[in-house]
C-alpha cells in the first residue's frame, strides 16, 4: 500500500490542512493501556479521499493540531470501535469528534454481531478476510515491522467501504435515525463516563452502607491520585476488592489493615499510614456527608424471573427486527424497564426511551398486561418462540 509516514509537526501540519476539505475521514489509534494510568496513544491511521497515512505520536510534538481538526471539522468522523478515540479526542480538545460513525454500532443496527471485531465486520460486508497477528504488539517499540505498518493501514483501508455498505442497509432499513440516536447517546454516556463519581465504579460495593461508601470513595480518592503520579493502573496500587474489604471493616487502625488477606504485599507496607489516613477522613465525616447509597429498584425476586424470561424472549424479536440483541438491552435493562411499569421508578429507562422502545419497550408492556403471550412455536426452529395476540384483546 502507499501510505505517508507522519512524524514532524510540520508533516502532521500540512496532513491536517489536506484533510480539512474532505467530507469523510476515517481514522484508527495503536494504544497500549495494560500498564499505565491512561492509554497510551502509539500510531494514529488516516485514510480520506486519496490520503492514507499513519501519525507517529511519538516523534510529533503536538498531536492536537490532528484532534482539533477532528473534533471542529464538517467531516464525518468514522471509527470502528471508537472508544478510545472518542476519548483521546475528548480529553485533548474537550469535545467528542464531529459527525461521529461508529461501525460496530451501525453493524448492531443492522443485525449483526455486537460487538462485532473489524475482522468480522469485513469479512461479513466486503468478504475480504484480514490477517492477524499483532494484535498483541507492543505499539511503543520502534522501528515499526513492515508486517506492523500493514495491520495498521489494514483497519482505515477497509473502513470506508465497510461505512458506506453499512450506510447503505441502514437506509434500506429506514434507520439512519436510529444511528443518530444511538450515536449520540453513546457519546453522552462516554462524556458523563469521565465525569462522573467513578469511586462508584469500584466493584463489589454495591450493598454497603453510606459510612462504608465514604470509606470506599476516600480510599479510591488516594488509590487515584497515586496511580496518576506513577502512570500505572490504579489496580496495581490497590485492588478493588481490598478497598471493599477495608470498607466493610471501617478501622483506621494499621495493625487491623495489616492483618487483611491480601494487604501483606511488600510494595503495601509504604501505604499502610496513608491508607489508615484515607479511612480516617471517611470515619471522621459527619453523617451528612456520607454519600447516599444508590437506590434498588429493581433487586426483588419477581424482577430477576420476569428479567430473565422477558431477555429470552427479546431476544427472539430483536433477530427478527434485525437487531444484535446485545445492542439493545441487558437483563438489567429488562429489569429496569419491568421495574418501570410496576413501581414507578423515577427515571425512564432507555427501554422507554427512542428506538429501543419501538423494538422492545412496547412488547413488554404487551407481555405484562397480558394482550401478547408468548409460547413455543416450531421447536426445532432457529427462532422457536411465537407471540400471540389473546383473541379476547380485539
Amino acid at each position: 500500500m502507499n501510505y505517508e509516514y507522519v512524524e514532524t509537526q510540520s508533516q502532521l501540519n500540512a496532513l491536517c490542512d489536506r484533510l480539512r476539505s474532505e467530507s469523510y475521514i476515517y481514522f484508527d489509534t495503536e494504544f497500549v493501556s495494560e500498564d499505565v494510568y491512561l492509554p497510551d496513544l502509539c500510531l494514529v491511521q488516516i485514510s480520506a479521499g486519496d490520503i492514507l497515512a499513519i501519525v507517529d505520536p511519538k516523534r510529533v510534538d503536538d498531536m492536537n493540531v490532528f484532534w482539533d481538526l477532528i473534533a471542529n471539522g464538517d467531516h464525518v468522523s468514522v471509527v470502528h470501535s471508537g472508544r478510545e478515540e472518542f476519548l483521546f479526542c475528548y480529553r485533548a480538545t474537550g469535545k467528542p469528534p464531529a459527525n461521529l460513525f461508529d461501525t460496530q454500532i451501525a453493524g448492531g443496527l443492522i443485525g449483526m454481531e455486537y460487538p462485532a471485531s473489524f475482522g468480522n465486520l469485513i469479512l461479513r460486508l466486503l468478504d475480504e478476510k484480514l490477517p492477524k497477528g499483532e494484535t498483541r504488539t507492543d505499539w511503543r517499540v520502534r522501528p515499526l515491522s513492515s508486517r506492523q505498518i500493514e495491520y495498521a493501514l489494514n483497519d482505515v483501508a477497509y473502513l470506508g467501504p465497510a461505512a458506506r455498505e453499512l450506510e447503505k442497509e441502514l437506509d434500506k432499513l429506514d434507520r439512519s435515525a436510529w444511528m443518530q440516536e444511538e450515536m449520540a447517546s453513546w457519546q453522552e454516556a462516554l462524556i458523563e463516563s469521565t465525569q462522573r463519581a467513578r469511586w462508584r465504579n469500584v466493584s463489589g460495593t454495591g450493598s454497603l452502607n453510606r459510612r462504608a461508601l465514604a470509606v470506599v470513595r476516600e480510599l479510591w480518592k488516594w488509590r487515584d491520585k497515586k496511580a496518576s503520579a506513577a502512570n500505572i493502573p490504579a489496580r496495581r496500587i490497590l485492588r478493588d476488592d481490598l478497598i471493599a474489604e477495608l470498607a466493610k471493616r471501617k478501622s483506621a487502625n494499621v495493625k487491623q489493615i495489616r492483618a487483611i488477606r491480601g494487604m501483606q504485599r511488600s510494595d503495601l507496607n509504604r501505604y499502610f499510614e496513608e491508607i489508615a489516613e484515607a479511612i480516617q477522613i471517611a470515619l471522621d465525616l459527619d453523617d451528612a456527608d456520607c454519600p447516599s447509597s444508590q437506590p434498588n429498584w429493581n433487586q426483588g425476586k419477581q424482577y430477576v424471573v420476569l428479567g430473565q424470561f422477558l431477555s429470552a424472549a427479546l431476544g427472539s424479536i430483536c433477530r427478527e427486527a434485525k437487531v444484535a440483541p446485545s445492542l439493545a438491552c441487558t437483563v438489567q435493562d429488562v429489569r429496569d424497564l419491568v421495574a418501570y411499569h410496576i413501581d414507578g421508578a423515577p427515571e425512564a429507562p432507555s427501554l422507554a426511551q427512542g428506538w429501543r422502545a419501538e423494538v422492545i419497550g412496547k412488547t413488554i408492556e404487551e407481555l405484562l398486561d397480558g394482550s401478547l403471550v408468548v409460547r413455543i412455536g416450531d421447536p426445532r426452529a432457529v427462532e422457536p418462540l411465537a407471540f400471540d395476540r389473546r383473541s379476547d384483546q380485539g
